[in-house]
């Protein structure tokens, strides 16, 4: 059988763990020649070592990327097309867990942070990644990582889950702009999926946690999003342009109420506010209230 990428040249942000690697690695095995961008740099090598033991050498590269600045998408964007010369697919995918704590305790300086990484690092994408494909006249597919946090008012923190919104607006508004050109654009809403990003170093406690948490009776796992992913870029979505795919184990089916369900983790309940930085290879600026 055909690989679904076979030629196909794709970027992924975020790309060096979690989702990312996850959605990489399912890319390579699909006959694509895969750039991973990614702010971390040691998990971004280690990566790469990973597609390397898999014999996938000469077709994947890594480039260590900060998506809120638009020099890093133009030399991300640079790299696949100098390096395997054209470019078929983007998932803007790279994130982190953003500000936390009340709304009343939230700094601009944590919103500022959070939409910097989530919205503006896929508008970012979205506007250098068309830009390419259009020079090229063969069209292309970008995908961009939203949530369901984007999709009701308690399945995040509340500046994520605003950025997660954002995401899914600009999806819809780029697919149709961008639909004469044969670009599709569209958007993966995770629940809740057991990574790095989401499980604070205690990854056999979250994905127990995660598995009790929607209808479904398994967590969610990164090659979860890399399928749907896959299916976003491959011709097999050809008609499917400025969707929002939700990828939760039916748990917005069943109303996430995630203050119920993880209440230590409720704003309303905590004793911290701040910013965390993910997978980022930073800390978390975390400050503690006095309440």
């Amino acid at each position: 059988m055909m690989n679904r990428l076979n030629e196909k040249v794709a970027v992924v942000t975020g790309g060096a763990s979690g989702m990312g690697l996850s959605t990489v690695i399912r890319f390579l095995e699909e006959g694509a020649s895969v750039v991973i961008a990614d702010f971390n740099e040691t998990t971004g090598t280690a990566a790469v070592e990973q597609a390397n033991r898999l014999g996938y050498e000469t077709s994947v590269s890594f480039i260590k990327t900060d998506v809120a600045s638009e020099s890093d998408i133009v030399a991300m964007l640079d790299e696949a097309v100098s390096r395997f010369g054209h470019l078929d697919v983007l998932f803007n995918n790279a994130g982190v867990g953003g500000a936390i704590g009340p709304l009343t305790e939230t700094t601009t300086e944590d919103w500022d942070y959070t939409f910097d990484v989530l919205a503006k690092g896929v508008f970012l994408g979205l506007k250098h990644g068309a830009r390419h494909m259009q020079a090229q006249g063969q069209g292309g597919s970008i995908i961009n990582t939203a949530s369901i946090a984007g999709l009701s008012g308690d399945a995040g923190p509340l500046v994520y889950s605003a950025a997660k919104a954002a995401v899914i607006s600009m999806s819809k508004a780029a697919a149709v702009e961008l639909a004469e050109y044969r670009i599709r654009v569209n958007a993966i809403c995770p629940g809740f999926i057991a990574t790095p990003l989401a499980d604070g170093g205690k990854p056999e406690a979250t994905r127990k946690s995660f598995a009790k948490s929607q209808p479904w009776p398994d967590y969610g796992r990164g090659e979860h999003i890399a399928g749907a992913a896959l299916f976003l870029a491959s011709s097999d979505a050809e008609f499917v342009t400025g969707e929002s795919l939700v990828v939760d184990g039916g748990l917005t089916a069943a109303g996430p109420e995630l203050s119920r369900k993880f209440p230590k983790i409720s704003a309303s309940n905590s004793n911290f506010s701040g910013v965390t930085k993910g997978s980022t290879g930073e800390p978390p600026e975390i400050r503690r209230l006095d309440k």
